[in-house]
């Protein structure tokens, strides 16, 4: 059984078509919505139809048969599983449908039942079941030609049910658990044409049997002669033992005249009882189809099945149609942030175009200022260069070449005496003190010894002469240069 999340229930009334949709709430349902219409207008479809929500809140669409085209046959079997009870009804329905089985569409309701504990003798079974064992079924046969019809009613209104049911059953569940007698259901409420009779006794619905009166003529002689010819069926078959007791269920409408019938057609006092609101049956129709096995279903399985494809081809068409909206919403986004983003790129190269000759420009004069900044630093260090040597050359040595090249390097070279020699070569004297030359404490020339030549020393022929040499490199170009 399925959990079911609500119910719609349409109904063709006298009066207009009426559509009731209710809320599961647990194992009730409640009233969410009540829409009536008239004949000659349809029931809106966005109030019944399926959609990809019924996936996950399933959704119970029934239709309400015309009461006139139901045939009910109570029967009385031995209490046993459903299935069993399916199969009996099915080996009797030959017997039980007024049309040939082949036409016939078929289901049964099972009754409550109050029989007594210990029940008497002759109201057992004929095949010799005790009483107490007994099942209490009706069985509903329909048309198979009125069914179609009514389908194609309903088709004329998109409207497709998941089952067919007959509100009379609720009535019905209701009279079982009532007081014994006959009970009277007019048809719809309506004139006096037709009705239904219940026959309860020992706490058992024993027969149920329609009345159909003339348009015209002596009515109430043709009510009476139908009841008398199910009384003397009900006193042939034994359940029919004592006068019973008359009960009318009909709105005041329609109570006055099926009441002057009865006081005619018999001397026992008539109780007249108001029928449940139509919202209460079908409350009680709802809740009993939701509860019912799905085998138990006057709607043929060839329609059930073409209605369930047909919810999934729909389910299947209007996925395809969200997807190619979708696909064609991200395209027209996708083109229009293409057109936007174009727009701006078009508009950023004119303005680079614009730009193009004073970005050019001032590349060059960035470049020349460069050169120039460069030249600039180059004289100032080599200036300060000279000037460092001039400070620190000894007055008794002699400076024969001072070259300074690329911005970075000097080369110094010279001659000295033999007891010259340590002016340069000694810690702390000449070479020491150009290499160590700082700046705001900072090193103007690298300490590093792979930077520049070492310190070269070399005696010149035999008169006592010797030359020194030695290159240094620059930190920074703009180390020796003046601020």
């Amino acid at each position: 059984m399925a959990r079911w999340h609500s119910c719609n229930i349409l109904n063709f009334a006298p009066d207009a078509k009426r559509l009731w949709q209710f809320d599961a709430k647990g194992d009730n349902f409640v009233l969410a919505r009540e829409t009536r219409v008239a004949h000659v207008q349809p029931v809106p479809a966005k109030l019944f139809t399926k959609s990809w929500t019924s996936l996950w809140q399933p959704r119970l669409n029934l239709a309400c048969l015309p009461p006139e085209t139901v045939f009910l046959k109570i029967v009385e079997l031995p209490a046993s599983s459903f299935d069993e009870l399916l199969a009996m009804v099915e080996f009797q329905l030959e017997k039980l449908s007024p049309v040939p089985v082949v036409q016939v569409l078929w289901t049964m309701h099972l009754l409550p039942s109050r029989r007594p504990a210990a029940a008497p003798a002759e109201s057992a079974s004929p095949e010799g079941a005790p009483a107490e064992n007994l099942q209490t079924v009706v069985v509903v046969l329909v048309d198979r030609k009125v069914v179609e019809q009514f389908l194609g009613k309903l088709a004329e209104e998109q409207y497709q049910p998941d089952r067919l049911e007959v509100p009379w059953l609720d009535q019905l569940d209701a009279i079982s658990s009532a007081e014994d007698g006959v009970w009277l259901l007019p048809l719809n409420g309506t004139s006096p044409t037709s009705a239904l009779t219940v026959w309860q006794f020992d706490g058992v619905i024993r027969h149920l049997s329609f009345i159909n009166l003339p348009a015209a003529g002596e009515r109430a002689a043709e009510f009476k002669r139908q009841l008398e010819l199910v009384a003397w069926s009900g006193e042939v078959e034994g359940w029919l033992s004592s006068a019973p007791q008359w009960h009318l269920i009909a709105e005041p409408a329609a109570a006055s005249e099926w009441e002057g019938f009865l006081r005619a057609a018999v001397e026992s006092p008539i109780h007249v009882v108001a029928p449940p609101p139509p919202v209460e049956l079908a409350a009680r129709t709802a809740r009993r189809a939701a509860h019912t096995d799905a085998r138990a279903n006057l709607l043929p399985a060839d329609y059930l099945l073409q209605y369930r494809q047909q919810f999934v081809d729909r389910l299947w068409l209007r996925g395809l149609l969200a997807a190619g909206f979708l696909y064609g919403l991200f395209l027209v986004l996708y083109f229009a942030a293409v057109t936007v983003l174009d727009f701006k790129t078009v508009k950023k190269e004119r303005d680079v175009a614009a730009l193009g000759s004073s970005y050019t420009n001032s590349l060059q004069l960035s470049a020349q200022y460069d050169v120039l900044k460069d030249r600039q630093d180059l004289r100032y260090a080599a200036l300060d260069c000279w000037k460092l040597i001039a400070d620190q050359l000894p007055a008794d040595l002699s400076l024969q070449e001072f070259n300074f090249s690329d911005g970075r390097k000097l080369s110094l070279s010279g001659t000295c005496t033999t007891d010259q020699i340590g002016l340069i070569t000694d810690k702390d004297k000449f070479y020491d003190h150009i290499r160590k030359a700082q700046r705001d404490r900072q090193f103007i020339f690298s300490q590093d010894p792979t930077t520049g030549a070492q310190l070269m020393e070399r005696q010149v022929g035999t008169t006592g002469t010797y030359t020194w040499s030695f290159g240094l490199e620059l930190v920074r170009a703009e180390a020796g240069a003046t601020e």
